[in-house]
């Protein structure tokens, strides 16, 4: 199903996550959040993918939610 998906955030905090979720999602913008983390000692990524159509709109949109 995400073959044609690509990480455009990354974080070990599960509501940036959110936050990054929501944004993208009120600018129109399709995006799931991968879970790689461990569930017991909370170690790895949590991944906020988008369609590769969308990416550039993306970035930007992640770059200005950062404050970079």
């Amino acid at each position: 199903m995400l073959d044609n998906w690509a990480t455009i955030f990354s974080t070990n905090q599960l509501y940036e996550a959110e936050l990054a979720k929501t944004m993208l999602a009120d600018n129109g913008i399709e995006c799931v959040i991968m879970n790689k983390q461990d569930s017991t000692y909370h170690f790895g990524e949590i991944e906020v993918l988008v369609p590769f159509t969308e990416v550039l709109k993306a970035k930007q949109l992640i770059l200005e939610f950062k404050g970079e």
